[in-house]
């Protein structure tokens, strides 16, 4: 599995529903894509739920590379390029998704955490803490799914969590799901990825 997600950051007075519209316009265009366990179509707006910025940042777990890569090199990717600008996307090895106890519902918020992988703890160790704490969470009331992943070109960690009410007391980024596209939800190895 791999999980990605990009950010386009808007201007502080920018028109949110401009994203709303597109995210109702198109959205459903993932939502039979080959490989793709889901997509979240997030957004944060500034001033709500502690955030900064505007921001358009959505949040994919593939089964698969080949689908990864069927979308990033296809029309869908490039049509966000040319409307937004080519975005850095971040992408990160999942090490395991958790189904959470309300895994059918439909997902309201999102949360992003964000963890350093300390130089000269052991790997294993770090490891075995994130997936335990993503076991854990994923048995929170509300809670549609979590994602643990890392990225080892700068040791840094994801936990990604889906919810069906809003985004519960926890550290992290707090996200607005617009749409959930879940075409291999369920060929999603749940677990450990290894």
């Amino acid at each position: 599995m791999h999980a990605l997600q990009y950010e386009i950051t808007l201007p502080a007075d920018y028109d949110m529903g401009v994203i709303r519209d597109r995210v109702a316009a198109k959205g459903h265009l993932l939502d039979e894509f080959p490989g793709l366990g889901f997509k979240a179509y997030l957004m944060r707006e500034r001033g709500v739920d502690g955030s900064p910025v505007n921001q358009y940042a959505p949040f994919y777990l593939w089964n698969t590379a080949e689908g990864m890569n069927s979308f990033l090199w296809g029309p869908g990717f490039q049509g966000l390029t040319d409307d937004f600008g080519r975005p850095v996307v971040q992408h990160w090895m999942a090490l395991a998704h958790e189904a959470g106890s309300a895994v059918d519902a439909t997902p309201k918020a999102a949360v992003r955490h964000r963890t350093p992988l300390p130089e000269g703890a052991r790997i294993a160790d770090l490891t075995t803490g994130l997936l335990d704490d993503a076991a854990t969470l994923s048995h929170a009331d509300g809670a549609i799914g979590v994602v643990v992943a890392v990225d080892p070109r700068h040791w840094e960690a994801v936990t990604f969590s889906l919810w069906a009410h809003e985004a519960p007391e926890e550290r992290g980024e707090v996200f607005q799901v617009l749409h959930c596209s879940t075409p291999e939800r369920d060929l999603l190895v749940p677990g450990r990825a290894w």
